[in-house]
């Protein structure tokens, strides 16, 4: 079952759904009963959320202007990287990213949306011997749009590859990222936030295979819902055999603020080898009601007092991205989107 697949043959039977295990949460079969005409050409469009933080802007707008990002041995960019669907159309777009041996890169990507589309986006994204990327996600579809993001990420030995996906969801939504690990000293940190309203949908899924000794991977995940809102957590880390002396740590923790909201969280470790330093940990929950009462105690209004807790839950997150400009500008969404 694939996507693009079912946007190119237009075959809602295509698509994937519930009895795919690993979509069994974000059903896109038993959703779309007909996938939409193709998407018409992007018209003009303003500004995007990191077009002043980047050395270049790229726009793929409804799947026209597929790019190659590459990044030459030793050089240093920073790239504004714009996925927009606007319409009621079904599209599909590829992007490639190349960080060659020694280069660094600070991806700054966003998913942009108005309307009632179907969006497939696939990245294929290899980084070099000691090359370091970092990339920063930030999706905000629409409350119809469909969404599904697929990375597939290949690492060099002594690769830094650090990650933030950043999402208010939308009628679904899926940010996934597959990462091939080959130790080495290669190093890897996966985070994300999901701060999501109304009857919104977002499913971030991870899947990291170590496969040669001496690699690290750290992952932090963090979210609040709300309303009737939906989110999914599917992270998984694989140690192949022989990958020794592996570190990899998951963590996901989320809150609930109304009875019909709802999380699904599946984090999974999957040990083939012996000499390892692995663990996961995962918790869903509603704000704590001592904190909050100390807070109204020194006058602050119960509103105000839930999204500081909120802030300050999901800032552990925020604190971890590198990039200064980018980390003020995702934190001004977040107090944006807590304080709404």
């Amino acid at each position: 079952m694939s996507v693009v697949a079912a946007i190119r043959s237009r075959d809602a039977t295509a698509l994937p759904g519930k009895r795919d295990e690993d979509w069994r949460w974000t059903d896109l079969r038993g959703l779309i009963r007909a996938v939409p005409e193709p998407s018409a050409l992007l018209g003009e469009v303003g500004a995007g959320p990191f077009d002043a933080l980047a050395d270049e802007v790229i726009v793929v707008g409804n799947g026209h202007g597929a790019a190659h990002i590459d990044v030459l041995p030793g050089e240093t960019r920073t790239i504004a990287l714009r996925l927009i669907s606007r319409g009621d159309g079904a599209h599909a777009a590829r992007v490639s990213v190349s960080v060659e041996a020694g280069g660094a890169l600070t991806l700054l990507e966003s998913y942009e949306g108005e309307g009632g589309y179907l969006s497939q986006t696939g990245l294929l994204i290899s980084l070099g011997g000691g090359a370091s990327l970092e990339r920063i996600v930030l999706a905000t579809d629409s409350d119809d749009g469909v969404t599904v993001s697929q990375a597939e990420v290949d690492l060099a030995p002594n690769a830094v590859m650090a990650q933030t996906a950043l999402t208010s969801g939308g009628r679904r939504q899926r940010l996934e990222t597959v990462v091939h690990h080959p130790g080495g000293h290669a190093e890897l940190r996966l985070d994300g936030v999901y701060l999501l309203a109304g009857k919104r949908h977002a499913d971030l899924t991870t899947v990291v295979t170590h496969a040669g000794v001496d690699g690290t991977t750290e992952q932090l995940t963090k979210g609040v819902v709300r309303d009737q809102a939906r989110a999914v957590f599917q992270g998984r880390i694989i140690v192949a055999e022989g990958a020794d002396r592996t570190d990899a740590r998951m963590g996901h923790h989320a809150l609930i603020l109304s009875d019909r909201a709802e999380v699904d969280a599946k984090p999974e470790l999957e040990i083939y080898a012996d000499d390892v330093a692995c663990a996961h940990g995962n918790t869903v929950g509603a704000l704590d009601e001592d904190a909050l009462f100390y807070a109204r105690q020194r006058g602050i209004p119960e509103p105000e007092a839930r999204a500081l807790l909120t802030q300050a839950f999901i800032g552990e997150v925020i604190d971890r991205i590198e990039h200064e400009a980018a980390r003020a500008a995702v934190r001004a969404w977040a107090t944006a989107r807590l304080e709404g």
